[in-house]
């Protein structure tokens, strides 16, 4: 009953959590859009007040027609004034929770990383495991902060800013798919983003605006550089949609984070998603600029012919047994009986109808290998999950690698 309660309370924050992301990206893509689709208003204006533009739509069967203002605008700034930032929180502390119900609570299964290459990383424990975890969240965020603030405190240096953030995800990414396993790596670099994003609202975004109308309520002039410094952020936060939202599903995918080099897969997605999110940028001051979408899509390409599996198992091309020989001491490929009896010693703890594993009240992702039906059925993916060490997670069952070679090189 308990594994149930916590497998319901994970599908209530999962539904919550991708609701506030949808409302919050959502409406941060909107008034990207806004802003970049502002014209110069028409007619004589009021000097009393900066009008920077306006743009006229259609939608639901009615008409509008937003214009912005810098400051001074012509309307009270009163307890009407729609605010933009419970969305942010919301996300952000949903998929916290979120992070803590699956990750940090079964730290041995999906953080944990035996087969780092860093000697230090491979024998982490835990509860040292979610310690980096969390502090991976904390420093990627301080980082961050202190880039900008070093870099472009005035907003002089944007474009120079652009290519040091670019370069700490990078960083990020290298440094979460050598510490943690490849699922909950992908997960965490976007998470750092993620991270970013809802504080550039909870400390910059939000306290300037919160000044700009202390200021305007007192009949005195705004600080020009809060409402600056609140645009830097709201840029960063719309190219980081793209990359954030293809890292938080990559866990639906194993092709991409159990590859050998997923950080640098991890890498060109991040900028393939920012360049899709540049183009639609320019395209809304009119810009058609196809080589953006185009660069992306070659990206894209090369992603998929380095995620691409190959045609000779991994464990294939070393057949260096740690005791005797494959020949003489495992039975042949082809034989049903043997595979079965491997996926029933190592996997079946988790994928079976009744699930042993803590923490699992049904097998992941439906997959089970209690029978010998639904083990024909899923042999291609148990081929690739188990050739590519994806599989069983953090090799809690002790998979060795003849079990390995025997079953990527099986024909059932």
């Amino acid at each position: 009953m308990e594994s149930y309660l916590l497998e319901f309370c994970n599908l209530l924050l999962r539904w919550l959590h991708v609701i506030a992301a949808i409302a919050w990206i959502g409406e941060s893509i909107y008034f990207v859009m806004l802003d970049n689709s502002l014209t110069s208003p028409q007619g004589i204006q009021d000097q009393r007040y900066d009008l920077l533009g306006e743009m006229s739509s259609v939608h639901g069967g009615g008409f509008y027609h937003n214009q912005k203002y810098l400051s001074r605008p012509p309307f009270p700034l009163d307890d009407k004034l729609h605010w933009s930032f419970w969305k942010s929180y919301t996300t952000w502390l949903s998929g916290f929770f979120l992070f803590c119900l699956l990750y940090l609570s079964n730290a041995s299964i999906y953080l944990v990383n035996p087969a780092s290459p860093w000697a230090w990383a491979a024998v982490l424990t835990p509860t040292e495991a979610s310690i980096a975890a969390v502090a991976l969240l904390i420093f990627g965020w301080l980082i961050y902060d202190e880039l900008c603030r070093r870099i472009s405190p005035e907003m002089q240096r944007d474009g120079i800013l652009s290519v040091a953030v670019a370069l700490m995800m990078t960083g990020v990414a290298y440094f979460s798919s050598h510490v943690f396993q490849g699922r909950a790596a992908f997960l965490l670099t976007g998470a750092v983003m993620a991270t970013c994003m809802s504080a550039n609202v909870f400390f910059w975004i939000i306290p300037g605006q919160r000044r700009m109308v202390a200021a305007l309520q007192a009949e005195e002039s705004p600080n020009p550089l809060d409402g600056k410094r609140g645009k830097q952020r709201s840029v960063h936060n719309t190219y980081f949609t793209l990359p954030v939202v293809f890292l938080m599903i990559s866990n639906h995918y194993a092709f991409a984070y159990s590859n050998e080099t997923a950080w640098f897969i991890m890498t060109l997605f991040i900028l393939a998603g920012a360049l899709i999110r540049q183009y639609f940028v320019l395209r809304h001051r009119g810009h058609n600029v196809l080589t953006l979408p185009a660069a992306s899509g070659i990206l894209l390409l090369v992603i998929a012919m380095i995620a691409a599996p190959s045609s000779t198992p991994a464990a294939q091309e070393e057949q260096k047994p740690t005791t005797g020989s494959i020949s003489s001491t495992m039975p042949t490929s082809n034989d049903m009986r043997a595979v079965t009896n491997i996926l029933h010693e190592r996997c079946t703890t988790c994928h079976a109808a009744k699930p042993t594993q803590a923490g699992f009240t049904a097998p992941p992702a439906g997959i089970r290998l209690d029978n010998d039906l639904d083990i024909r059925l899923h042999h291609i993916k148990i081929k690739q999950a188990v050739a590519s060490k994806y599989m069983p997670l953090a090799n809690l069952t002790k998979m060795s690698d003849e079990e390995r070679l025997l079953i990527s090189q099986w024909h059932p």
